[in-house]
């Protein structure tokens, strides 16, 4: 079943109910925006915190398969209503919920957030916004024909130093942008065998709904939930979809970029099941104004990562081979555990623009922008306070508690009409598909795939059939 059909089945409109008329669906302005929230174990609880901490939401509505996270989320909110089947909370509640907050595995990110924007519901969905290049255009598509609010969850995005860094870049700091370097040592692949056999179903988890409509699979404990589905194909995107949205975010957003022409990756050979545990991916970007006639970017993960190279050597550093071992990897959350890396260190996670005029390092994350020309440190507290004061940025926040719901809330004002989001589905499906285009290559190490934005092709058409995937009638 393709995915028009399953939205067809799966709609409200195909099962006769009529719908009230959103009056959320523009942005139109009302008191008190009724949320629906999809997943609500691990990130989604953590959405759910941060949407609800506004207040003018009213959570009315709470779904997850696995019945630990939603007595969880019950208990923090016990006028909701629960459910285990997204689609019977949105036939049953049609006229009852005004936006809908989808945090479940990547799969499942397409299926329920379409269903939801059929139905005219402003949609808020975690990053990366899906698991198919088809379903990312699918997803933009029907938001700019149905005028709809909506917002990808990259929460850094809206962070004091990302915008920052944005405005400096764009304000001409270190000249035009020739390349961009990215990493995290995080571990979200699987370079293991497909495993045999299966476990018992924990009696919480309804494994059925959590595969969705992706192809049936044995349930085999500790390998899909509540995590581990990251590592994998058919369900997840890797490190480079993990954590790669959220460090592609800036220079993507900063140097006004669309999707790549050119993607190779370097990476074992595909085991057909889990994504490599390291992958070196280099894309190449037609120029726009804050480049050079194209953009070369790298990007590399897992255990060790970056790979050296003399753009990344810093002040006072010496030029040797990162050897991290895999049980350093950074954790499995925003976190401000990791601290600031002294000057002559990399971050653990980060983005280095390259440009005419010197480097600019951005640390992932809550730290300042630094640049670096002809080998030193350059203070920049003027250009800093300029861009601020011209842009009123306000004072640079180190606290989470703080600074984290301020996309979320960006989108819950933007739906009762009282501000616009800045990671619409216009631009989360570039940057997803900027992303997925990465992973696809990771299938075909060492091959440079090109790519026709036009017709959203590849060339090698061997690479063609990962753009899409069938949906499972469950």
């Amino acid at each position: 079943m393709n995915k028009r059909e399953f939205i067809k089945k799966s709609s409200v409109g195909a099962l006769g109910i009529m719908l009230a008329p959103s009056i959320l669906k523009g942005g139109l302005p009302r008191e008190k925006l009724r949320t629906a929230h999809i997943g609500v174990g691990n990130m989604g609880m953590e959405d759910l915190k941060a949407i609800s901490s506004h207040a003018a939401v009213e959570v009315v509505a709470l779904c997850d398969v696995d019945a630990l996270n939603l007595s969880a989320a019950h208990k923090m909110h016990p006028g909701a209503r629960v459910f285990f089947d997204y689609r019977a909370m949105l036939e049953e509640m049609a006229d009852e919920i005004d936006a809908v907050i989808v945090s479940t595995p990547d799969h499942t990110h397409a299926p329920a957030s379409l269903m939801a924007m059929e139905m005219d519901k402003p949609v808020y969905c975690q990053k990366p916004l899906t698991h198919y290049v088809s379903e990312s255009r699918e997803m933009k598509k029907l938001a700019a024909e149905k005028g709809l609010v909506t917002q990808m969850g990259i929460q850094v995005h809206s962070f004091y130093d990302y915008r920052l860094a944005t405005l400096l870049i764009q304000s001409g700091i270190i000249g035009k942008v020739h390349t961009v370097h990215a990493w995290s040592p995080k571990n979200w692949g699987y370079d293991g065998p497909l495993p045999e056999g299966e476990d018992p179903v924990p009696d919480q988890l309804d494994w059925n709904l959590w595969l969705g409509t992706s192809k049936k699979r044995p349930y085999k404990k500790d390998m899909y939930h509540p995590g581990n589905w990251r590592k994998l194909m058919d369900y997840g995107c890797g490190t480079l979809g993990d954590m790669g949205v959220h460090i592609f975010d800036t220079p993507y957003n900063a140097l006004q970029l669309d999707v790549p022409r050119t993607i190779t990756t370097e990476c074992r050979p595909p085991n057909g099941f889990g994504f490599p545990e390291n992958n070196t991916v280099t894309y190449e970007f037609p120029g726009t104004k804050y480049t050079g006639k194209s953009l070369k970017w790298v990007w590399y993960d897992g255990p060790g990562a970056p790979e050296m190279h003399e753009d990344l050597i810093l002040p006072g550093m010496e030029m040797k081979k990162n050897t991290k071992s895999a049980d350093k990897s950074v954790k499995d959350k925003i976190s401000l555990d990791a601290g600031v890396a002294a000057e002559n260190e990399l971050p653990e996670q980060g983005a280095m623009f390259v440009g005419e005029k010197g480097r600019l390092l951005l640390p992932h994350f809550m730290q300042l922008p630094r640049k670096i020309r002809k080998g030193k440190y350059v203070d920049i507290s003027k250009e800093i306070a300029k861009v601020s004061e011209e842009h009123n940025l306000g004072e640079p926040i180190r606290n989470y508690e703080t600074e984290g719901p301020k996309h979320y809330h960006q989108f819950v004002d933007a739906c009762l009409g009282k501000d616009t989001t800045t990671a619409p589905f216009d631009y989360g499906a570039r940057l997803t598909e900027t992303i997925l285009l990465g992973t696809i290559a990771g299938r075909f190490p060492g091959e440079t795939l090109h790519w026709d934005a036009e017709t959203a092709q590849f060339k090698e058409e061997k690479a063609n059939k990962f753009l899409s995937g069938d949906y499972r009638d469950f």
